[in-house]
């Protein structure tokens, strides 16, 4: 019916009708047989693309069974994918001539995935990963890219979208290396999005795993911003856990929004990121905790001084200042329970504790021996009055850490007064002995040797 007169002699086809009845007709056996026949029927393999993709035919698996029956086995998208894949990226794009004619053909047989991943990969001057950054945004905001897995790829619904994410975080994190935070909070909340199969997971539609890894991945996002310099300007704003920043856009629950600035104050801490942990816990309110943070850090200032470090002095005293100052923010605060101005004043006595420890070593710097000795008889924790009875106790059952972490230093500078007081009535040697006394009860402790060999030349 097809055939025509093409020269004498010699039968031919009319190809326009040909292609018309391949289209119309979508049975792989004539798409394949015509192609056999006609190998230079097309002049582009763009053209070529474009054919294969007007004989597709998808069918449910009763109206297959009717074609199948009838001889007609239709051309499907799986069929198409699977004869693209037969041929190496290079055969597409001549050996890197044309970059772009690989992904190209990749997108028009709905293989998303694997486009977006060979543009991400690409390096150079012509910025194809930015591409595939924003053309994955997209993909994933419709939620295309769970349905758009080529054929033949080995990769869940869920991993298509990790897959996106991942591109789109990766370029976001180049920003925050940067320093542009603000940009890098666009692309990780795009990233988010994407993990949770995209605008749908951010009005609550989408699928409750894909929710929960949404979630996940945007509080180690957002998490990831905060721990950096300007982080807490930006999400919570001049005051307050977020209202006035950017974190209220991704969670607009105050519970939500405060327990993960607890979580953010306590990787701080495990960071070392002790002032930005501080400054967290001041803002959600949690003040025993600042408190707690700032006599961490005030018993090692207080340590490096008894070392002769040369911050130690001005740490220390930054550090009480700043102690202060949540003190009388406590002290007027309306959301403080009974069992939180409970944990502050714990924290308070600490704080004096090592204030007055600081206080006794300035002394002792400044040659003021003998105040500095008076001093540290008075510290109730030391139990160091030559006056009262000789009875054993255990002086850190209830002593923090912190002041403890300071005892042994610091009955080495008491030591060293003593050394420079004449001692006239017995009193400094009543004050030697408790030392020692002190000392030797404590060897479990394995404090500096030092102050076993002055504890031994004093005796």
């Amino acid at each position: 019916m097809l055939r025509m007169g093409d020269r004498p002699g010699r039968p031919g086809y009319d190809r326009k009708k040909l292609l018309l009845y391949a289209i119309i007709c979508g049975c792989r056996r004539q798409i394949e047989r015509m192609l056999k026949d006609l190998p230079t029927l097309f002049n582009t393999i763009e053209d070529f693309l474009w054919f294969k993709l007007s004989a597709l035919r998808e069918y449910t698996n009763a109206s297959s069974s009717n074609l199948m029956n009838e001889g007609l086995v239709p051309y499907t998208l799986d069929d198409l994918q699977s004869y693209l894949n037969k041929f190496e990226p290079s055969y597409y794009t001549k050996n890197g001539k044309d970059p772009l004619v690989y992904p190209y053909i990749l997108f028009l047989s709905i293989q998303l995935l694997p486009a977006i991943l060979y543009l991400s990969k690409e390096v150079g001057e012509d910025g194809y990963h930015v591409d595939a950054v924003h053309i994955s945004i997209a993909l994933a905001d419709h939620s295309v890219l769970p349905d758009g897995i080529g054929s033949g790829q080995k990769i869940g619904v869920m991993d298509a979208c990790a897959e996106a994410a991942s591109i789109i975080r990766q370029y976001g994190s180049i920003y925050l290396r940067n320093g542009n935070i603000d940009l890098a909070l666009e692309y990780y909340a795009q990233a988010a999005a994407a993990m949770g199969g995209g605008e749908a997971s951010w009005i609550g539609e989408g699928h409750a795993d894909k929710q929960r890894q949404r979630s996940l991945m945007l509080k180690q996002l957002l998490m990831e911003i905060l721990l950096r310099d300007g982080g807490i300007q930006l999400l919570l704003g001049p005051s307050g856990m977020g209202e006035e920043g950017e974190l209220k856009k991704y969670m607009m629950d105050w519970r939500s929004r405060q327990q993960f600035l607890l979580e953010a104050a306590h990787r701080c801490q495990e960071a070392g990121l002790y002032d930005k942990a501080v400054e967290i816990h001041k803002r959600v309110g949690a003040f025993a905790m600042a408190l707690q943070t700032i006599n961490k850090c005030l018993s090692d200032a207080v340590c490096a001084m008894a070392r002769s470090m040369l911050d130690g002095e001005s740490r220390a005293a930054a550090l009480i200042h700043s102690g202060n100052e949540i003190l009388e923010t406590a002290r007027y605060s309306s959301e403080a329970s009974i069992q939180e101005k409970d944990l502050i004043s714990e924290q308070q006595t600490v704080l004096r504790q090592l204030e007055a420890i600081l206080h006794i070593y300035r002394l002792a710097r400044a040659g003021q021996t003998v105040d500095a000795l008076r001093e540290t008889i008075r510290l109730p924790f030391l139990h160091l009055d030559p006056k009262a009875p000789n009875v054993t106790v255990d002086i850190f059952r209830n002593l923090s850490p912190h002041v403890q972490a300071c005892v042994p230093d610091l009955l080495k500078v008491a030591l060293n007064c003593i050394d420079n007081v004449r001692d006239t009535d017995g009193t400094l040697r009543a004050v030697k002995s408790k030392i020692a006394n002190l000392v030797a009860s404590n060897m479990s402790r394995n404090w500096p040797q030092d102050l076993y060999q002055k504890v031994a030349q004093c005796i």
